[in-house]
């Protein structure tokens, strides 16, 4: 994909008036739903609308591109984001900013109906099935829900390092880190690195699996973590992705098998959530991380580092 193809331009999300916005929800719900799902306009448009909050994703010079509602029951939906934009992280974007504001007004949990296609993505969220798959619009759908009493809101790199640390450091025997490039501003901290070091030296058997979006690229910085890896290469195993499917996936996290967390959605930001005890988010996190593990190469240029 070159440079200038439009689905790379920032976006940004807003909860927004329904009247005031009401051209722009109809205008991406109506390409997605209507035009290419083909649902009924009366099933699509409904009395609803104006008692929910609504996200919309805009590119920076104001162009609608996703957009999804939280209703007055609790329920998350109309999620959808036109076709160039899709794998680029709006509809997370917008799924956060729901669950975050449910968050705020209290709530306990958040429910939803997706689309067959989508359970993987809300599963990732943090959402998990209820009850069978039904039809509605003529698409196969499965209610989901996810609790919010647990995770924590990050949105400083102080919070996200402490966090990083507090999962390391509650950890047992693995640590799976899911990054783009081993980002300096988390990988290359002083108390990541004498964490991870702690753990690797701490017992027989521990081990640490690295994912990667971009292989070269911390070689190419040094990244401190490779020179720590060099030293411990019984311990640490580096994999590149290679599948579209995973490298389209934007989320990154450091997880453990003590049940700690660290998850950024919107991989190359500081934003995320975290929990100090989540075995069952854990499973989840894990689960997809092995799918993506078995798909993806071995680094082999790390040998030249003695890893």
């Amino acid at each position: 994909m070159s440079r200038d193809d439009p689905a790379l331009q920032p976006f940004r999300v807003q909860l927004v008036d329904f009247t005031t916005a009401l051209a722009e929800l109809r205008a991406v719900r109506d390409e997605v739903f209507v035009g290419e799902q083909g649902v009924p306009v009366e099933l699509e448009h409904d009395a609803l609308d104006p008692l929910c909050t609504h996200a919309l994703a805009r590119l920076l010079d104001g162009t609608p591109i996703g957009t999804a509602r939280l209703t007055p029951e609790r329920h998350i939906g109309r999620m959808a984001v036109r076709a160039p934009w899709r794998g680029r992280g709006v509809g997370d974007a917008l799924l956060q900013a729901l669950v975050e504001e449910a968050r705020k007004r209290g709530w306990p949990e958040v429910r939803l109906n997706s689309q067959a296609s989508a359970i993987g993505f809300y599963d990732r969220h943090g959402f998990r099935p209820e009850g069978e798959r039904f039809m509605e619009a003529g698409i196969e759908h499965q209610t989901m829900s996810r609790t919010l009493s647990g995770p924590q809101r990050i949105d400083t790199r102080e919070a996200a390092i402490k966090s990083a640390i507090r999962a390391i450091d509650g950890a047992r025997r693995k640590v799976w880190i899911r990054s783009f490039d081993l980002e300096s501003w988390l990988y290359a901290d002083a108390g990541v690195l004498q964490a991870l070091r702690h753990f690797a030296t701490g017992g027989r058997g521990n081990e640490v699996c690295v994912l990667l979006h971009e292989a070269a690229a911390p070689q190419r910085a040094h990244a401190p973590l490779l020179a720590l890896a060099q030293r411990l290469s019984s311990i640490f195993q580096f994999r590149e992705l290679v599948d579209p499917v995973d490298r389209n996936d934007p989320a990154a996290f450091i997880a453990a098998d003590g049940g700690g967390y660290y998850l950024r959605n919107l991989g190359q930001r500081i934003e995320g959530e975290a929990e100090r005890h989540a075995p069952a988010r854990v499973r989840q996190l894990r689960s997809g991380f092995d799918d993506a593990w078995e798909r993806s190469r071995p680094v082999s240029e790390y040998r030249a580092l003695g890893i």
